[in-house]
């Protein structure tokens, strides 16, 4: 995919991210994001990880919170919430995010993390928060 591809909207999303984060390029970005999204919704309820999807205005940007496989979207929506700490959290997003050396998974998760809030209406950020624990709730609130 060529930076073409993206939006103007994504574009600038993806680019908040890669500064907030120190990251290389926006192929970085774009990954963490989508790593970052998808470890957000799986401790959220279904409904709640709908209602997020749709608030975003850009339709680019609501396809990288939503999950593009669909086996995995499938079973998403049989499973209650994950409950995770924190750590566990940044682990998977070491693990799954591809963070490059010398970007930390919380300097990632932060860019994210500030960046979405910046997109999303208050209900939204406060009802994320809600199924956040407290670490990671102390980071969603402080990014």
């Amino acid at each position: 995919m060529s930076v073409e591809n993206f939006s103007p909207a994504e574009q600038a999303f993806l680019g908040k991210v890669m500064q907030k984060a120190n990251l290389p390029d926006i192929y970085d970005a774009r990954n963490i994001t989508i790593v970052v999204f998808r470890a957000l919704r799986d401790l959220m309820t279904t409904e709640a990880a709908e209602r997020t999807e749709e608030t975003f205005d850009d339709e680019r940007i609501a396809l990288l919170w939503k999950d593009d496989n669909p086996i995995v979207a499938a079973l998403a929506k049989l499973r209650p919430p994950l409950e995770v700490d924190t750590e566990t959290f940044l682990r998977r997003i070491r693990q799954e995010g591809g963070v490059p050396g010398g970007v930390t998974a919380e300097a990632a998760v932060n860019a994210v993390f500030s960046t979405a809030k910046g997109e999303l209406p208050a209900d939204r950020i406060a009802e994320i928060s809600g199924f956040l624990p407290d670490g990671l709730k102390t980071m969603w609130e402080q990014a």
